[in-house]
């Protein structure tokens, strides 16, 4: 697939402001500081769509991205952020649930795992409510740039090894790194055969 457009639509505080689409939604989510919002970039081919930051857990509120206007990419906020208030915290959780669950729009949700870090429990988790509801989602393992292939590709397999406990099949994964654009075609290839396949199904 090729991106030939990529337009902020509207940022929203609550799942009842997002905009009422017909088009799907390809949703990002992730532990702050992952890599989302240089993902995004990377992958619309637009430097600063998505806001990039050295702070962590800067994205409060679901952001839409209309894409070649045929589908949207949404940027949800990332969970785990430690130094949020207890109450920050809750609330954050329960708009990024009532999104998932709720969202008819929903298409895919890909959820972005940093290859530098061995298996975190706050992403098994968050993996294992996914699977526990139903919602359809992938895997994209980001920053694989960041360390030597070989580590990269190690901690890849130690963290589907760890879900093949749970899980009998396993879902799409992608290994990425922004600043090459390792990973890019792959996604939005997937993408793509997604909306073909809804597109077919009408």
């Amino acid at each position: 697939m090729k991106i030939t457009s990529a337009t902020f639509t509207v940022s929203s505080a609550k799942v009842e402001q997002c905009p009422e689409v017909t088009q799907p939604e390809y949703a990002f989510i992730g532990r702050s500081n992952v890599g989302k919002s240089s993902l995004i970039n990377m992958l619309t081919g637009r430097k600063g769509l998505a806001m990039t930051s050295s702070t962590p857990g800067k994205t409060m509120l679901i952001n839409h991205f209309h894409i070649n206007g045929e589908w949207y990419l949404v940027d949800l906020p990332g969970y785990g952020y430690a130094k949020r208030s207890k109450q920050a915290t809750e609330a954050l959780g329960q708009l990024i649930r009532r999104y998932v669950l709720e969202r008819n729009a929903l298409t895919c949700l890909f959820v972005l795992i940093d290859s530098r870090l061995k298996p975190q429990k706050i992403d098994l988790e968050f993996i294992r409510f996914l699977g526990e509801n139903g919602v359809p989602f992938a895997i994209v393992f980001t920053k694989a740039d960041k360390i030597s292939g070989s580590a990269s590709a190690g901690n890849v397999k130690a963290f589907l090894d760890t879900l093949s406990e749970e899980w009998e099949e396993l879902p799409p994964h992608f290994v990425t790194a922004s600043p090459t654009g390792r990973g890019r075609d792959e996604l939005l290839d997937y993408v793509a055969s997604i909306n073909l396949a809804l597109k077919n199904e009408a």
